[in-house]
């Protein structure tokens, strides 16, 4: 029975050892976990929608343009973007780890109206025409362009015009043969028509390169914003800021569970180490949960993160506690053990429940950090009561069973 529990024991450490070195080795935190604004830096931009004549702010205006531009940022690959509405006229965008601010903030923000004119200025074809638009490289001659599919409507308008052009004008070097694409009053094309289109389809070119089409093709694609957008605030977060941030946040996080750990083995003894043993399996928990649901860590989020482990401490600091009164009381270890489990579980139910309850409050009505703080708390606590209540049992059961049985091993 003692040589079982010890190669039980030995092993658990083992496993927990080499698992660590390789999470720690191969970054399988680091690359699954995405850092916040605060953390590798971006951009914080405040957009106020402002009435026109053409398009004056209505009460829903701002969840349309809020849809839109999540529908654009989605698009380009930021992860993890944070889009809220302030105010009925307000929208904060905060997107982490952009490094170019004002390209940033000229994508989201841009009206992107489509229209295909004519040169009598007649509107053809409108953007609410357009069913798709796609960034495509030409393998002709190795050029980007962006390839337009229009709905039914739009391919039958389209269809109509260039008939009649080609059959109204027989030069094909005739101005009036030409068709403008024109984006937010910019001409991005003026292309003659050579022959009717009447598939539907049609071409932009003159790109530089696939990525400056792929940006035309994204803000065609999510569609024009309602109304117009002026720019309130912008902030950016320089990368050396936030990796300084994170830094500090690190080694506070790495000296305060430094910490714990030597509090709980010079008070508690053998039972405060197996407690050590298992805030890591905790903290390998937890991390593990973050990087599996692909979570945003931000600063408030770590602070959320450091006050679970010593909520997790703090659940075995009543259970010890309550095993160091029964060995006093002259009870053996065994059951001082079931007993200092048994009584404390009640206390720390109930203290954990409370702060689940805050922490559902705040990130059902936080925003943003807030949010992130609530989540990784309530991940914590959760783990930490599976951690002090069950894994850490186990081990000072494994303990006494090796036959570590002196009192004065546990604090007593």
């Amino acid at each position: 029975m003692r040589a079982k529990s010890l190669a039980l024991l030995l092993s658990i450490l083992l496993v927990l050892g080499i698992g660590g070195f390789l999470l720690v080795r191969y970054k399988v935190f680091q690359n699954n976990i995405n850092l916040g604004l605060d953390l590798q830096g971006g951009v914080h931009v405040v957009l106020e929608a402002v009435d026109t004549p053409e398009a004056p702010v209505k009460p829903d205006s701002i969840d349309r343009v809020k849809a839109v531009i999540e529908n654009r940022v989605n698009q380009t690959g930021v992860k993890e973007p944070v889009i809220q509405k302030e105010g009925t006229r307000r929208l904060i965008v905060e997107l982490a780890g952009v490094k170019d601010a004002e390209e940033a903030i000229d994508m989201i923000g841009r009206t992107a109206q489509l229209k295909f004119v004519d040169v009598d200025g007649r509107v053809i074809v409108r953007g609410q025409d357009l069913k798709d638009a796609q960034a495509i490289t030409d393998p002709s001659n190795n050029q980007p362009y962006v390839a337009l599919t229009f709905n039914p409507e739009g391919s039958r308008k389209f269809a109509d015009v260039t008939k009649e052009m080609v059959s109204k004008y027989p030069n094909e070097q005739d101005p009036k043969r030409t068709i403008a694409i024109v984006l937010d009053e910019d001409i991005l094309q003026n292309p003659y028509v050579t022959e009717p289109i009447t598939t539907g389809q049609a071409r932009i070119t003159g790109y530089n390169d696939l990525e400056e089409a792929n940006k035309i093709a994204i803000l065609l694609r999510s569609g024009a914003l309602p109304v117009k957008l002026d720019k309130v605030a912008i902030q950016s977060v320089g990368p050396t800021l936030g990796a300084d941030s994170l830094n500090k946040s690190t080694k506070a996080g790495l000296f305060g569970i430094a910490a714990i750990a030597i509090f709980m083995v010079a008070v508690y003894r053998l039972p405060g180490l197996m407690a050590n043993v298992a805030l890591i399996v905790y903290i390998i928990i937890v991390l593990g949960i973050l990087a599996a649901i692909n979570a945003t860590l931000t600063l408030p989020g770590i602070a959320g993160f450091l006050l679970s482990i010593g909520m997790a401490v703090d659940a075995n600091v009543i259970i010890f506690e309550r095993m160091k009164e029964e060995i006093r009381e002259g009870n053996s270890l065994r059951r001082a053990l079931n007993a200092g489990f048994s009584r404390a579980f009640w206390t720390i139910f109930d203290s954990n429940i409370t702060t689940l309850i805050a922490a559902a409050v705040l990130y059902y009505f936080g925003t943003g950090s807030v949010r992130g703080f609530a989540l990784t708390l309530s991940i914590g606590i959760l783990a930490s009561m599976f951690t002090a209540m069950t894994f850490s049992r186990w081990l000072i059961k494994l303990v006494i069973d090796i036959g570590a049985k002196n009192s004065k091993l546990y604090g007593a």
